[in-house]
């Protein structure tokens, strides 16, 4: 008898916030790649539309059949949310997966934030995931079972100063993620997130290549190296797959030993060791 692969998805809907460029488009990839139908959102449609035929393309190169569609979505907006939730029932006749995906990021001095910009970074990732998990949620009620995937951050544990809005919206997300476990784990439906390490995206690239910061994070970061879109998008495979059945209010850390570290021996590759006194 063949042996039934746990990280299959076939004919699971997925639709990810955030989806058109970085981790979220990793992530809505490797789940097409593992045979889910993914629904992209975004709030730019340009880009939804050039994820979209990229995703298309990558599929089409591996030989596999694809099923992904795009969708504008803006989280801090409940009509948008609402609509693209429709969308992916519309299209697929049901939904199993929600990825929370989308965000925004602010590097400022705490002393200067303004109230309202601190406000802005918490409504697209607490609020704004809330607004997505609300919706996705009456759909996998009524199906009694679904998989809700929110993306938290390595700045839900440790500090990375002049990031405060970023990380208080972040840990705020582990406290949704807990509690949404506890609620509906009663109506079938699994809460986890995944708290990526440093993996450049265009979101924090200029504040971690070729910078002091991001080589004070590699000579802190056991493996010596930043990581990649697709092992934060493997990490979502495994959440949402049947593999992680009993997975439920878990965050996966994904970081190369980053919170692990204490004293080690790596060092940024242009940077030089101390020489030996």
């Amino acid at each position: 008898m063949a042996k039934k692969d746990v990280f299959d998805l076939s004919g699971k809907i997925a639709l990810v916030s955030g989806g058109a460029s970085g981790l979220g488009q990793a992530i809505a990839m490797a789940m097409v790649h593992r045979g889910a139908k993914v629904l992209v959102g975004s709030r730019d449609k340009a880009k939804v539309a050039a994820a979209v035929r990229e995703m298309t393309a990558s599929a089409e190169d591996a030989g596999e059949e694809a099923s992904i569609s795009g969708v504008s979505l803006d989280v801090t907006a409940a009509r948008s949310v609402n609509r693209a939730v429709r969308k992916a029932v519309d299209l697929y006749g049901r939904l199993d997966i929600l990825v929370n995906a989308a965000g925004v990021m602010l590097r400022q001095p705490t002393a200067e934030i303004a109230p309202e910009e601190f406000n802005r970074i918490y409504d697209t990732h607490v609020t704004g995931a809330l607004r997505c998990c609300q919706a996705a949620g009456r759909i996998f009620r009524e199906q009694h079972g679904g998989c809700i995937i929110n993306l938290a951050s390595i700045s839900s544990y440790v500090d990375l100063i002049e990031v405060a809005a970023y990380a208080a919206a972040k840990n705020g997300v582990l406290g949704l993620t807990r509690s949404l476990a506890n609620e509906w784990a009663k109506y079938g439906i699994r809460t986890n997130a995944i708290a990526p390490g440093f993996v450049p995206t265009d979101l924090n690239r200029k504040m971690i290549e070729n910078t002091d910061r991001g080589r004070r994070i590699l000579e802190h970061t056991p493996m010596g190296r930043f990581g990649k879109a697709e092992e934060i998008a493997g990490a979502a495979v495994f959440l949402a797959s049947p593999a992680a059945a009993f997975v439920n209010g878990h965050t996966l850390v994904v970081d190369g030993g980053y919170l692990a570290c204490g004293i080690g021996d790596s060092f940024a590759p242009w940077a030089e060791p101390e020489p030996a006194q």
